[in-house]
């Protein structure tokens, strides 16, 4: 995972880089018409962007914290969402730690609170990614994708708690699979997150480098 990881950090860098000569080259070339048109349409991204990021905040304090208090533990892990990877014994662990109550609670988080916090935060990274490269629209599948693990986990985990709660017991296969969708889901975010730093550094060197028609 590691040399992966490496080979997209290169090939992102060389992408990025290209991506820069590109869009200065375009810029260039631009008429006063179109470059007011793509300044309306970034604007209008932007507002987007903005808004769907003050969702997030809203949903992150006033919804999903408080929704989850009913099976946290001090001094314990609250999510197997959040751990790259787990084993049988974690999970185990996690849910001995708990009682039937807090693990229908934790089910019911993810079936329905956690799904909408994908959603939102999937669309929250989508804007960003628009109004950095709004000629990119591939990008977008990196945070999609990251939902659409994030639901698989849950949907996953939630199989694990079901099977507890009736045998005690859990395949070792489910944990598996459910270990290895959420490793892809923050591989995607992490992705994501170097998508959008790569974004920020764009729109400060356009900036910088805009050329002054006053």
């Amino acid at each position: 995972f590691i040399e992966f990881l490496n080979w997209f950090v290169r090939k992102a860098y060389f992408f990025f880089h290209r991506r820069f000569l590109m869009e200065d080259a375009h810029l260039e070339a631009e008429t006063p018409l179109t470059v007011k048109s793509e300044q309306s349409e970034s604007r209008r991204i932007l507002s987007f962007a903005l808004g769907s990021t003050f969702v997030f905040i809203l949903y992150t304090v006033l919804v999903l914290e408080p929704a989850g208090k009913c099976f946290r533990l001090d001094g314990s892990s609250n999510s197997l969402g959040l751990t790259f990877s787990y084993t049988l014994e974690m999970v185990q662990d996690f849910f001995n730690l708990r009682s039937q109550n807090q693990l229908d609670c934790y089910s019911n988080f993810l079936l329905i609170w956690d799904v909408i916090y994908a959603v939102i935060y999937a669309s929250m990274y989508c804007f960003w990614t628009m109004y950095f490269f709004k000629n990119r629209r591939i990008l977008l599948a990196i945070p999609v994708l990251a939902m659409v693990a994030d639901w698989a986990e849950n949907f996953t985990e939630i199989l694990m708690i079901n099977s507890h709660l009736d045998s005690g017991s859990i395949s070792a296969t489910l944990v598996s699979v459910g270990s290895f969708i959420n490793m892809f889901k923050l591989t995607m975010l992490s992705f994501t997150y170097l998508v959008l730093i790569a974004g920020i550094i764009y729109k400060i060197k356009s900036v910088l480098t805009r050329p002054n028609n006053s």
